[in-house]
């Protein structure tokens, strides 16, 4: 039998699946619940066919999980971006109706016509680095919401209130020097100030415990994003975590486009002009700007392309903007760099591979780069496909 391609289109509490052929045709449909009995179920159907691949929309998302289980099965699995198979279902038959069933179609004919999808892999230690700085970014809101809340029962306690970058320690303080409380209304507040420095005392240490192990797998990882003036551990972590394999980017300009610094082409006739481009992972993009915005306060190699630029006739807002662009290209260098020198695998780490692409817009291009199934030659059928159980 030919090579077949299983479409998934997954859920929380179920998926349904759609298996076509290499002239896509339909071979069978199912939906299965995604509890233990349903997805074996599945994998009993899919195993119907011997040569088979899986494409399952959403591997960094909704799907991750029934994609991890499918490779911890020993299954190949193919990551379908929504917005391919969005295009695809645009481009069928039947009027671009959504439903379960026209979505596993739509992401197995992706799967099948897109060369340079990525291959799923098993997670590893920059999945790890991820939910760990996720972690450490919830404990500095919940910090930032904590000290937040003092200063305004400070207010009502102290006159003048406290000053706007407060520790526990000098809020402690202030309490502890605070006018005695007069009355059931300011005892209250007073009570509620010293629960919320005790809160305090609690969020900061599990903020430096949270930073303590960022910098140990740091260290494991090989990385050396941290000599990077402007990178601290945690920047280095999410870079990490939300990056994974740094070769699925083709270029540093394929880098760029994704991380948003890269500005969009807005030319109009004779008008050739550039717009900041406000796509792309805005946590990434974030890193970066913090990155410029550092070097910018010291006499580092950023500011002197920051000058420049400003020297060149260029606004300090387009300076700014050129700044990050080139850090980017920066970060991408060292990136290939350690990967290159772990040697583990082709992104620096076990398990990596050579098919992964980013989707996304070209730094000169209005379109993405990259390849597209073209429309489908799909024809109403009389009878529905047999279910695969």
């Amino acid at each position: 039998m030919s090579r077949v391609v299983i479409g998934m289109d997954p859920h929380k509490r179920s998926a349904t699946i759609e298996v076509i052929d290499e002239r896509e045709r339909v071979l069978g449909q199912g939906r299965y619940g995604t509890d233990t009995d349903g997805y074996q179920r599945m994998l009993a159907a899919g195993r119907r066919f011997a040569e088979r691949v899986w494409a399952v929309e959403g591997c960094g998302g909704i799907g991750r999980h029934i994609a991890q289980r499918l490779i911890a099965d020993g299954e190949s699995v193919l990551d379908v971006p929504a917005k391919l198979s969005a295009r695809v279902r645009v481009f069928d038959t039947g009027q671009g109706r959504k439903t379960d069933p026209v979505d596993a179609h739509s992401v197995a004919v992706a799967g099948l016509r897109s060369p340079g999808l990525r291959q799923v892999v098993a997670e590893d230690v920059t999945v790890v680095l991820r939910l760990l700085i996720d972690r450490r970014d919830e404990l500095g809101r919940a910090r930032t919401e904590t000290v937040s809340r003092i200063h305004h029962l400070l207010l009502e306690l102290i006159p003048g209130g406290a000053k706007k970058f407060l520790t526990r320690g000098q809020a402690s303080y202030l309490l502890r020097t605070a006018p005695p409380p007069a009355g059931i209304v300011a005892q209250t507040r007073h009570d509620l100030a010293r629960e919320l420095i005790d809160e305090l005392t609690t969020i900061d240490a599990k903020i430096r415990a949270a930073d303590k192990h960022l910098h140990q797998l740091l260290a494991a990882y090989g990385s050396t994003l941290t000599e990077l003036y402007g990178i601290g551990s945690s920047a280095a972590a999410r870079l990490i975590g939300d990056i994974g394999d740094i070769r699925r980017f083709r270029t540093a300009a394929h880098f760029a486009s994704w991380n948003g610094t890269a500005p969009l082409e807005a030319s109009s006739g004779d008008q050739h002009r550039h717009r900041l481009s406000r796509l792309g992972n805005r946590r990434i993009n974030r890193v970066l700007h913090i990155m410029a915005i550092v070097q910018l306060r010291r006499d580092t190699p950023g500011r002197v392309y920051y000058r420049r630029r400003l020297a060149e006739g260029k606004t300090t807002m387009e300076a700014l903007r050129a700044l990050k662009r080139h850090l980017s290209d920066v970060v991408y260098k060292r990136m290939l760099r350690d990967a290159a020198t772990a040697g583990t695998g082709p992104g620096g780490h076990s398990g990596a591979t050579l098919q992964s692409s980013a989707g996304g817009p070209t730094p000169t291009t209005a379109s993405s780069d990259k390849s597209q199934p073209g429309p489908a030659t799909r024809k109403p059928r009389t009878a529905t496909a047999p279910p695969l159980d």
